[in-house]
């Protein structure tokens, strides 16, 4: 459901779930509803629940552009909220003390790492965190 989209909103430093591998339709909108979250998604049956009406959002783009303009028309989306400050993996904030042994590139200033105390991965200013800035950029402009 929409991984890559989701991934996306982390990126813009929104607090995004994703869905769970082999979760139903009726956990996931439980989940969604329990946790007071929007349910972004292309499945029409999940309209169908009672109370899907401001939980759940029916996207009918196929291409992750086409996502995100559609979300942009029906959302105030800000693709440069919190850009980059979330883990891409668990959606755990990022903060800036990383622990010194940690492995890192030579050519990485360790002064510019940022680490998720979620699940230990550390993220670093380079040339895809660079494209992934002018993508949410790009958005922002086309929003």
């Amino acid at each position: 459901m929409l991984m890559r989209l989701g991934r996306w909103l982390r990126a813009a430093g929104y607090d995004t779930g994703l869905a769970i591998n082999g979760e139903n339709d009726r956990d996931l909108f439980q989940r969604a509803r329990h946790e007071n979250r929007r349910l972004l998604t292309r499945d029409h049956k999940l309209q169908e629940y009672r109370h899907a009406d401001g939980t759940v959002i029916l996207l009918r783009g196929n291409a992750l552009d086409e996502q995100v303009h559609e979300l942009g028309q029906r959302l105030d989306i800000d693709w440069l909220y919190r850009p980059l400050s979330r883990c891409l993996v668990c959606n755990t904030p990022l903060n800036n003390d990383a622990p010194d042994d940690i492995p890192i590139p030579d050519d990485i200033d360790r002064n510019s790492l940022q680490h998720c105390p979620g699940c230990g991965r550390v993220y670093w200013e380079g040339s895809h965190s660079r494209r992934m800035r002018r993508h949410l950029e790009a958005w922002q402009q086309n929003t």
